[in-house]
């Protein structure tokens, strides 16, 4: 990896922090996408400690899309192209959340954020030459059966694993859709299972549901390291090159439940997400153009 320039969300902590650290021993020049501070200069010295180089820090903060621009563009001004970009933020809600911007935060976080980010920053990874783009699923999308678009932002009733596993859903429909638009080019798009790892994902809600959700996922935990297992081989294995649209577990191709895998409604989840947005992908991001 070494040479290779890869961004990072949700980089401090957990399967994402284990990442950034290996990618960078590999060699790799990484960019932070970071909403904490104090945890990205934290992780900042770890990195260069394993690598000898400084990473570049962009703060943005997920729950924020007017952040999600700012740090896009931010990151385009540099003018460097990107080998991989690894969408690997997360958050699961016990109550129902409202961002800045008006969203229920679950599907904001999990899906408009790296939806948003990954569209403005396309023209970037296309620049490099056999750029990859990695996104975190999880086997949670076996606890919906569709996306909900009755009931999108969950406005008529909230409950926690069903709108975890619609935003996780949306990511295998999202990389599903995003592969086919891109597949006359030089880019590949993945998803992946990591497991339920022991990381600091729905530590943000307070009350006794904050230990309740960790303890419930307790005997399916991993190790973060074991965790990321799978994003790394995304990132950086040569046996995946040629595959695209796909959906992995233990770094092994998997097979997502059949409405992650229907087409009409990957479709539908993309025309609701540019139209909520206000943003269409950039033309060249097919040959026809979107």
């Amino acid at each position: 990896m070494r040479g290779k320039h890869i961004a990072i969300t949700g980089p401090t902590a957990g399967i994402g922090r284990y990442s950034a650290l290996e990618l960078a021993s590999r060699g790799a020049h990484l960019t932070l996408f970071c909403r904490n501070p104090e945890k990205a200069l934290a992780l900042e010295q770890d990195i260069i400690g394993v690598s000898g180089e400084q990473p570049t820090v962009i703060a943005m903060d997920m729950a924020d899309l007017s952040s999600v621009r700012r740090a896009a563009e931010e990151f385009m001004a540099s003018g460097r192209p990107l080998d991989v970009l690894l969408n690997n933020a997360g958050v699961v809600n016990t109550t129902r959340k409202v961002t800045v911007d008006g969203f229920e935060e679950t599907l904001a976080v999990n899906h408009f954020a790296p939806f948003l980010l990954t569209g403005l920053l396309l023209p970037a990874v296309q620049q490099a030459p056999k750029s990859r783009i990695v996104n975190v699923a999880s086997h949670a999308h076996t606890f919906v059966r569709n996306m909900g678009f009755d009931d999108m932002q969950a406005e008529r009733g909230y409950k926690t694993f069903r709108e975890y596993g619609r935003s996780k859903l949306a990511n295998i429909l999202f990389t599903r859709t995003l592969a086919q638009r891109l597949k006359d080019q030089d880019t590949t798009v993945n998803c992946l299972h990591p497991g339920a790892v022991a990381t600091s994902l729905g530590t943000n809600n307070k009350g006794l549901l904050s230990k309740i959700l960790p303890a419930l996922l307790k005997p399916f935990f991993r190790s973060p390291e074991q965790g990321a297992e799978t994003s790394l081989y995304l990132c950086t294995s040569d046996e995946i090159a040629g595959i695209s649209g796909e959906y992995f577990a233990n770094c092994k191709l998997a097979k997502a439940k059949p409405w992650g895998r229907d087409d009409e409604q990957a479709e539908r989840l993309w025309r609701y997400t540019e139209e909520t947005l206000g943003f269409s992908y950039p033309d060249n991001s097919t040959r026809a153009g979107i």
